[in-house]
């Protein structure tokens, strides 16, 4: 097996002590299917092209220009020597500003997760960091220039390594408020806040990956067998779209408690046995009464 290739190599600084690592990509989609795009007529790949947008002409690399529009049809040219100078300047350190307590930072902030261990020498400090980390239940805030630009991460101790997680900028994290604004203001309490923790209570698991499927990616690799071999797959009927229901009654369904249509069948079922009951009864006492007046006529 080919050993990972580092994608930053640098060094950790923490106070004044400082170490070699290595990062390496923690997650990637290198390994689900990809299409080429290709003429139907003929089969060959499709060759991506830039075109002048209102001549049509074809325009090559060297005649490429970045560009910012400032407004409709007007833009401002940038060259590649400008855009290069506007890249921070690195030392290849990621010094640690803070540690802070695990779970502070939200969820939304988490970009991309890097793994982090010692390159070369420096073991020893990798560990001091590390389990320092896992005895305080603390991670680091700790910046540097990553892929052109000043990035923060957030280490975490993780099995023997560290696992650094590249942080969204504020302004690219959207306000929820925007997101929530239409929720209506209900407080939820009583037999369905119960039925609802009851079913959290039975449902309760662990979080194991290997569990989830990536179901499109199998299908498609079903899908591409199947060519291959001259098959054809049957069509798959449209799941049947889900049809409200009362809230009440779907908990009670899910705690496994009988529904109030259950109850209400019930109920009459029991009204009608009570009803042949009351008519058998009714019937016989009628049948008692004329047997004994024939007795009494033939006596």
């Amino acid at each position: 097996m080919v050993a990972p290739r580092a994608n930053w190599k640098g060094f950790i600084k923490f106070g004044e002590v400082a170490f070699p690592v290595a990062l390496y990509t923690a997650a990637s989609t290198s390994e689900r299917i990809a299409f080429h795009t290709l003429n139907r007529k003929t089969g060959n790949r499709v060759r991506r092209e830039f075109v002048d947008g209102e001549t049509g002409d074809p325009v090559e690399r060297e005649d490429q220009v970045k560009g910012f529009e400032i407004e409709d049809g007007r833009y401002v040219v940038l060259e590649p020597e400008e855009v290069a100078a506007a890249i921070p300047e690195s030392d290849k350190t990621l010094k640690v500003e803070a540690f802070i307590p695990f779970d502070e930072v939200d969820d939304v902030y988490f970009d991309k997760p890097y793994y982090l261990a010692p390159d070369k020498m420096g073991s020893d400090a990798f560990k001091l960091l590390r389990d320092g980390m896992k005895k305080a239940k603390v991670a680091a805030i700790a910046r540097t220039v990553l892929f052109r630009r000043l990035r923060t991460l957030l280490i975490r101790p993780h099995g023997k390594g560290l696992v650094g997680s590249t942080l969204n900028f504020d302004y690219e994290v959207r306000s929820s408020e925007k997101a929530f604004e239409e929720m209506p203001d209900l407080k939820i309490q009583g037999e369905m806040l119960d039925l609802a923790k009851h079913i959290i209570n039975t449902k309760k698991g662990e979080f194991d990956p290997k569990q989830f499927d990536d179901r499109y990616e199998a299908a498609v690799a079903e899908l591409v067998k199947a060519k291959i071999e001259g098959r054809t797959l049957p069509k798959k009927k449209a799941p049947p779209a889900p049809k409200p229901s009362d809230l009440l009654q779907a908990l009670r369904e899910s705690a496994g408690m009988a529904t109030p249509a259950k109850t209400k069948r019930t109920a009459a079922n029991a009204n009608a046995g009570k009803s042949r009951q009351k008519a058998a009864r009714a019937s016989t006492t009628k049948s008692r009464g004329a047997a004994g007046a024939h007795q009494r006529r033939a006596g």
